[in-house]
Protein backbone atom coordinates (compact mmCIF):
# COMPACT_ATOMS: atom_id res chain seq x y z
CA UNK A 1 0.00 0.00 0.00
CA UNK A 2 2.85 2.42 1.16
CA UNK A 3 3.86 1.85 -2.76
CA UNK A 4 0.60 2.85 -3.87
CA UNK A 5 0.36 6.09 -2.03
CA UNK A 6 4.11 6.95 -2.92
CA UNK A 7 3.27 6.98 -6.67
CA UNK A 8 0.12 8.12 -6.32
CA UNK A 9 1.51 11.70 -3.96
CA UNK A 10 4.72 11.79 -6.40
CA UNK A 11 1.83 12.01 -9.36
CA UNK A 12 -0.32 14.40 -7.93
CA UNK A 13 3.09 16.70 -7.06
CA UNK A 14 4.19 16.36 -10.24
CA UNK A 15 0.62 17.44 -11.88
CA UNK A 16 0.94 20.65 -9.26
CA UNK A 17 4.39 21.37 -10.72
CA UNK A 18 2.29 22.70 -13.85
CA UNK A 19 0.28 25.08 -11.87
CA UNK A 20 4.05 26.27 -10.15
CA UNK A 21 7.35 24.75 -10.25
CA UNK A 22 8.51 25.08 -6.66
CA UNK A 23 5.04 25.07 -4.38
CA UNK A 24 5.09 21.12 -5.04
CA UNK A 25 9.00 21.08 -4.15
CA UNK A 26 8.34 23.19 -0.80
CA UNK A 27 5.09 21.28 0.24
CA UNK A 28 7.10 18.04 -0.72
CA UNK A 29 10.26 18.98 1.63
CA UNK A 30 8.01 20.36 4.45
CA UNK A 31 6.15 16.75 4.46
CA UNK A 32 9.20 14.76 4.14
CA UNK A 33 11.06 16.89 7.06
CA UNK A 34 7.84 16.44 8.67
CA UNK A 35 7.62 12.57 8.31
CA UNK A 36 4.15 12.56 6.00
CA UNK A 37 6.58 11.57 2.96
CA UNK A 38 9.52 9.37 2.98
CA UNK A 39 11.31 9.47 -0.52
CA UNK A 40 13.33 7.30 -2.07
CA UNK A 41 17.01 7.36 0.07
CA UNK A 42 19.26 9.06 -2.62
CA UNK A 43 16.06 12.16 -2.13
CA UNK A 44 16.21 11.57 1.46
CA UNK A 45 18.07 15.70 1.17
CA UNK A 46 14.56 16.54 0.42
CA UNK A 47 13.51 17.04 3.84
CA UNK A 48 16.56 19.12 4.65
CA UNK A 49 16.19 22.38 6.55
CA UNK A 50 18.58 23.96 3.69
CA UNK A 51 16.05 22.52 0.74
CA UNK A 52 13.22 23.51 2.70
CA UNK A 53 14.46 27.10 2.95
CA UNK A 54 16.06 26.99 -0.75
CA UNK A 55 12.59 25.63 -1.98
CA UNK A 56 11.01 28.71 0.23
CA UNK A 57 12.39 31.30 -1.27
CA UNK A 58 12.63 29.76 -4.60
CA UNK A 59 8.61 29.62 -3.65
CA UNK A 60 8.22 33.27 -2.72
CA UNK A 61 10.48 34.27 -5.31
CA UNK A 62 8.12 32.47 -8.13
CA UNK A 63 4.83 33.79 -6.74
CA UNK A 64 5.86 37.23 -6.75
CA UNK A 65 7.16 37.18 -9.91
CA UNK A 66 4.22 36.24 -11.72
CA UNK A 67 2.06 39.03 -10.46
CA UNK A 68 4.42 41.28 -12.47
CA UNK A 69 2.70 42.05 -15.80
CA UNK A 70 5.05 41.52 -18.42
CA UNK A 71 7.03 38.77 -16.16
CA UNK A 72 4.39 36.49 -16.26
CA UNK A 73 4.69 35.64 -19.46
CA UNK A 74 8.39 34.98 -19.69
CA UNK A 75 8.35 33.04 -16.68
CA UNK A 76 5.83 31.30 -18.82
CA UNK A 77 8.94 29.93 -21.20
CA UNK A 78 11.13 29.10 -18.47
CA UNK A 79 8.27 27.37 -16.46
CA UNK A 80 7.49 24.87 -18.99
CA UNK A 81 10.44 22.93 -19.44
CA UNK A 82 11.27 23.79 -15.63
CA UNK A 83 7.61 22.36 -15.14
CA UNK A 84 8.67 19.10 -16.82
CA UNK A 85 11.97 18.41 -14.90
CA UNK A 86 10.62 19.74 -11.63
CA UNK A 87 7.60 16.78 -12.20
CA UNK A 88 9.42 13.98 -12.86
CA UNK A 89 11.98 14.86 -10.03
CA UNK A 90 9.14 14.86 -7.72
CA UNK A 91 7.53 12.13 -8.90
CA UNK A 92 10.44 9.34 -9.13
CA UNK A 93 11.81 11.09 -6.01
CA UNK A 94 8.59 10.36 -3.91
CA UNK A 95 8.12 6.69 -5.72
CA UNK A 96 9.40 3.75 -3.20
CA UNK A 97 10.14 0.34 -3.21
CA UNK A 98 9.77 0.09 -7.36
CA UNK A 99 12.55 -1.21 -9.40
CA UNK A 100 14.22 2.06 -10.47
CA UNK A 101 13.73 1.68 -14.28
CA UNK A 102 10.17 1.06 -13.88
CA UNK A 103 10.33 4.22 -11.13
CA UNK A 104 12.00 6.55 -13.78
CA UNK A 105 10.61 5.35 -16.70
CA UNK A 106 6.89 6.33 -14.32
CA UNK A 107 8.07 9.41 -13.61
CA UNK A 108 9.28 10.47 -16.66
CA UNK A 109 6.38 9.60 -18.99
CA UNK A 110 2.98 10.12 -16.10
CA UNK A 111 5.15 12.66 -14.10
CA UNK A 112 6.23 15.10 -16.87
CA UNK A 113 3.83 14.00 -18.62
CA UNK A 114 1.20 15.43 -15.81
CA UNK A 115 3.02 18.34 -15.27
CA UNK A 116 3.66 19.63 -18.98
CA UNK A 117 -0.23 18.79 -19.70
CA UNK A 118 -1.17 21.27 -16.41
CA UNK A 119 1.82 23.82 -17.49
CA UNK A 120 -0.04 23.59 -20.98
CA UNK A 121 -3.54 24.28 -19.33
CA UNK A 122 -1.93 26.95 -17.16
CA UNK A 123 0.12 29.07 -20.68
CA UNK A 124 -3.29 28.81 -22.14
CA UNK A 125 -4.98 30.70 -19.32
CA UNK A 126 -2.92 33.10 -19.15
CA UNK A 127 -3.20 33.95 -22.94
CA UNK A 128 -6.56 34.15 -23.29
CA UNK A 129 -6.67 36.38 -19.73
CA UNK A 130 -3.98 38.57 -21.99
CA UNK A 131 -5.66 38.91 -25.04
CA UNK A 132 -9.38 39.17 -23.76
CA UNK A 133 -8.89 41.83 -21.13
CA UNK A 134 -5.40 43.24 -22.26
CA UNK A 135 -3.75 41.27 -19.02
CA UNK A 136 -5.95 43.24 -16.27
CA UNK A 137 -7.13 39.67 -15.47
CA UNK A 138 -3.80 37.91 -14.52
CA UNK A 139 -3.38 39.00 -11.68
CA UNK A 140 -6.69 36.63 -10.88
CA UNK A 141 -5.05 33.89 -13.23
CA UNK A 142 -1.88 33.70 -11.30
CA UNK A 143 -3.58 33.09 -7.81
CA UNK A 144 -5.50 30.72 -9.46
CA UNK A 145 -3.10 28.51 -10.58
CA UNK A 146 -1.51 29.70 -6.86
CA UNK A 147 -4.08 28.02 -4.98
CA UNK A 148 -4.63 25.06 -7.42
CA UNK A 149 -0.50 24.20 -6.64
CA UNK A 150 -1.11 24.58 -2.96
CA UNK A 151 -4.40 22.66 -3.09
CA UNK A 152 -2.92 19.88 -5.28
CA UNK A 153 0.08 19.59 -3.66
CA UNK A 154 -1.39 19.51 0.10
CA UNK A 155 -3.95 16.59 -0.87
CA UNK A 156 -1.49 14.85 -3.01
CA UNK A 157 0.35 14.66 0.70
CA UNK A 158 -2.59 13.60 2.49
CA UNK A 159 -4.75 11.92 0.31
CA UNK A 160 -3.14 11.55 -3.07
CA UNK A 161 -6.07 9.56 -4.41
CA UNK A 162 -8.27 12.59 -4.06
CA UNK A 163 -5.81 14.35 -5.51
CA UNK A 164 -5.31 12.21 -9.05
CA UNK A 165 -9.36 12.01 -9.37
CA UNK A 166 -9.71 15.70 -8.86
CA UNK A 167 -7.12 16.45 -11.31
CA UNK A 168 -8.85 13.51 -13.62
CA UNK A 169 -12.30 15.59 -13.14
CA UNK A 170 -11.19 19.06 -13.58
CA UNK A 171 -9.55 17.96 -16.79
CA UNK A 172 -13.10 16.42 -17.79
CA UNK A 173 -14.87 19.74 -16.91
CA UNK A 174 -12.25 21.48 -18.56
CA UNK A 175 -12.16 19.53 -21.81
CA UNK A 176 -15.88 19.58 -22.03
CA UNK A 177 -16.54 23.46 -21.70
CA UNK A 178 -13.88 23.41 -24.72
CA UNK A 179 -15.71 20.99 -26.96
CA UNK A 180 -19.14 22.86 -26.27
CA UNK A 181 -17.85 26.54 -26.94
CA UNK A 182 -16.28 24.77 -30.35
CA UNK A 183 -19.60 23.36 -31.45
CA UNK A 184 -21.52 26.44 -30.44
CA UNK A 185 -18.49 29.04 -31.95
CA UNK A 186 -17.70 26.56 -35.40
Amino acid sequence: METVFSILAGLGLAAACGFRVFVPLWVASVAVHAGYLNPSPEFAWLGSMPAMVTFGVATLMEVGAYYVPWLDHALDTLASPASVVAGTLIAGSIAVDIDPFARWTLAIIAGGGLAATVQAGTVAARGLSFTSTAGLANPAVATAELGGALLTSAISVVAPGFAILGLVALGAILITAWSRRRRANP
